[in-house]
């Protein structure tokens, strides 16, 4: 068994330790972990929030629902009744925009149907201005 005294050497200069003191790093360590447990129970605590009671007040005026169907051929149909062209769509969407109350549109698609159909009536609906719209029957294409 062997051990190493000295260097060797007959200087008086104690010999260089080229590892690294990590005293100072392990106590800013600690401190970080006290300071850390320290503000956690600050943080959770709840905050109180004055929600309203009671039921929300029933809509003044139902909206009319429209259905509007696309066939797998790309006809047009408005609650069951088919529609010529798109200029017959158009006077019948500048109608539900000019009513008082807004009505809900749902478009039901075929899934054979070219997209460019779907597109062409939902961008109708938008130029008109409706905003209550909604496609219906998007399971089939999953």
């Amino acid at each position: 068994m062997g051990m190493n005294v000295g260097s060797g050497s007959s200087s008086d200069e104690p010999e260089v330790i080229a590892d690294i003191n990590t005293t100072p790093l392990i106590d800013v360590m600690l401190v970080l972990l006290i300071m850390l447990i320290i503000t956690i129970p600050i943080q959770l605590h709840a905050v109180n929030l004055n929600l309203p009671t009671g039921n929300p007040p029933a809509p003044l005026v139902i909206p009319e629902t429209v259905r509007i169907d696309i066939d797998a051929a790309g006809a047009i149909i408005w609650n069951g009744e088919t529609i010529a062209d798109t200029g017959a769509l158009d006077a019948r969407l500048k109608a539900a925009a000019a009513s008082t109350v807004a009505p809900e549109l749902h478009i039901r698609p075929d899934a054979k149907v070219p997209y460019r159909v779907v597109a062409g009536v939902m961008a109708a609906v938008q130029r008109e201005g409706l905003t209550k719209v909604g496609l219906v029957g998007a399971e089939q294409f999953l």
